[in-house]
């Protein structure tokens, strides 16, 4: 890369990065002045909040508003180098416009591999974080003091012959009662058990069951043992029984890819919302690369509006995309859209954009 590609990129990323910590320093602020009494209510000390919740907080909203700072970065920086007459010099010493986008590509690219391995690792590790502080003492202050994180009565199928359900479950603490498992052959109960309660241990990655009777039905006849407590590994773990509508987003690739396996097993409602999100982690970070394109293009002409026309016309076109991602996300939860097409639709649509808008530009 010449000195030139360097100017530019360093323009880019130091604008980024400014952008973002600013952006997310007015967030927090916000958030904290609306969550404030909720905070007062959990008793938790400023320590613990900011380590239980806006170590997770942060994370999620800079994923979650990534794509916007960059393009707002792109437009404002390479407006003010229209505006002192810089791309016209660098056009005008013999580069052509298409090797000029080319640190902008370099910049799209880098960072938008930041955001795809934090969206498959790190980000669902922060969204753990958050959700749990979230579900625990912010839901809770609504719907009638109702916590989001119990189940009541949920069943679910483990295979093909094999049917299992819990009374009641706390998906925070991981604990439940009323546990039982049923397993036919030809429509026939063969085997029967239940336990008081249920629990995860975290020791041994299993699950542990008090009070548990067992029954081997043959025919009219039946065999039973009981046990005041047993070890059992089962093919669910306690993040199948969650149902929240943090699930999805603290989920590792690897084990959302294992997760929605299981789901399309078991024939769940969900499926299509997994994929979503599955291809979503694909999707978003390519948007980067989209969005810096065509906010290079769009702002490197010289206007009479400057920079606050630039960003004004950034600022549409961000709220488009956005528009575009949530019709494209409801009707694929909701009906019969296919996941992979409504996650790069916005990015089809606005790559078709960007194409229109690099022809048009003037080189």
């Amino acid at each position: 890369m010449k000195i030139i590609d360097l100017y530019i990129l360093k323009k880019y990323l130091t604008t980024f990065f400014f952008c973002l910590l600013l952006f997310t320093v007015i967030v927090v602020v916000v958030d904290i002045s609306e969550k404030t009494d909720d905070f007062v209510k959990s008793g938790l000390s400023f320590w613990r909040i900011t380590v239980d919740y806006y170590f997770g907080f942060i994370p999620r909203i800079t994923a979650l508003l990534f794509p916007l700072f960059v393009f707002i970065s792109v437009i404002f920086f390479t407006s003010r180098m229209a505006t002192r007459s810089e791309v016209v010099a660098i056009l005008s010493s013999g580069v052509s416009f298409r090797r000029f986008l080319l640190p902008f590509l370099v910049g799209g690219l880098f960072l938008g591999s930041m955001l795809w391995l934090g969206n498959r690792y790190m980000v669902p590790k922060a969204n753990k974080t958050w959700g749990d502080f979230e579900a625990k003492y912010i839901d809770v202050n609504f719907a009638g003091g109702k916590n989001k994180t119990y189940l009541q009565h949920y069943y679910f199928k483990l295979d093909s012959f094999s049917y299992a359900g819990v009374g009641f479950y706390d998906t925070v603490s991981k604990n439940g009662n009323t546990f039982f498992i049923q397993r036919f052959v030809k429509n026939e109960l063969v085997y029967n058990l239940r336990a008081e309660s249920i629990s995860w241990d975290t020791s041994v990655q299993q699950w542990k069951l008090i009070n548990v009777t067992e029954r081997w039905v043959k025919g009219v006849s039946e065999d039973v043992k009981r046990s005041p407590n047993m070890q059992m590994k089962y093919n669910f773990r306690p993040r199948d029984l969650r149902r929240d509508d943090y699930l999805k987003d603290q989920l590792p690739t690897p084990e959302l890819n294992e997760f929605i396996k299981l789901e399309r097993m078991r024939g769940s409602e969900m499926v299509n919302t997994l994929l979503v999100e599955k291809y979503n982690r694909d999707s978003i970070p390519a948007s980067v690369v989209i969005l810096t394109l065509i906010g290079a293009i769009l702002s490197s002409r010289k206007v009479r509006g400057g920079s606050g026309l630039h960003l004004a016309i950034g600022v549409v076109i961000s709220v488009l995309y956005i528009l575009c991602s949530r019709f494209a996300l409801v009707f694929a939860t909701k009906g019969n859209f296919t996941p992979m097409l409504a996650a790069w639709l916005p990015n089809i649509v606005f790559g078709l954009i960007a194409v229109y808008f690099y022809r048009r530009a003037p080189k």
